[in-house]
């Protein structure tokens, strides 16, 4: 069975081009051809089916281009690759799970494809990952200085039950020091100075 892709690129020229290359393998079909994720993108995509995204990044206004994974992620799990249409910046391009180049061959195209979308779920999920509630409490708890007991005895938990929610928490935000958690959790608005 072929597997969906959802396609969000604004140039009709190269929509068309990739669903062709996508196609011609038997492989992958276009689940459907947004142009922009302009109104409500729950909405739009919580009516489609897909397995993956394949996104120009110039489809979000220029603050939110460094979250555009984020923003699908929240309502798809499925993996998202962009599609580099002009530069993008290395920080835009580390979010995606791929990134597409218009200069790639279609076997090059196809093969990116490929290994973005057999990746399975689970291990898709890293860096930027939102954090659950009980990590923001865990994380407010590291920042205030306490051990992994403390934590564990204030928040009524096993302290391997810490330990785990702290490598969630740096593996999500790639953050290592206490001093760097600190700084997260004051620029995220958990603590204040």
């Amino acid at each position: 069975m072929s597997k969906q892709v959802l396609l969000v690129i604004p140039s009709t020229i190269i929509a068309r081009g990739l669903e062709q290359a996508l196609s011609g393998t038997g492989e992958f079909e276009t689940s459907c051809i947004l142009g922009d994720l302009s109104g409500n993108i729950s909405s739009r995509l919580k009516n489609l089916t897909f397995d993956g995204v394949i996104v120009d990044p110039a489809v979000f206004e220029y603050t939110a281009r460094g979250k555009g994974k984020a923003l699908i992620g929240a309502f798809s799990d499925t993996p998202v690759l962009a599609i580099e249409c002009s530069p993008l910046d290395e920080a835009v391009r580390k979010q995606y799970d791929g990134v597409l180049s218009l200069y790639d061959s279609p076997a090059t195209l196809i093969q990116k494809v490929r290994d973005a979308l057999s990746v399975p779920v689970e291990t898709q999920k890293n860096e930027g990952e939102e954090l659950s509630a009980r990590e923001k409490e865990i994380l407010v708890c590291v920042a205030q200085g306490m051990l992994n007991k403390e934590i564990a005895d204030r928040l009524c938990l096993s302290i391997h039950t810490v330990i785990t929610h702290r490598k969630n928490i740096t593996r999500k935000t790639g953050i290592k020091t206490v001093a760097g958690l600190t700084v997260y959790a004051l620029m995220n608005s958990l603590i204040e100075m």
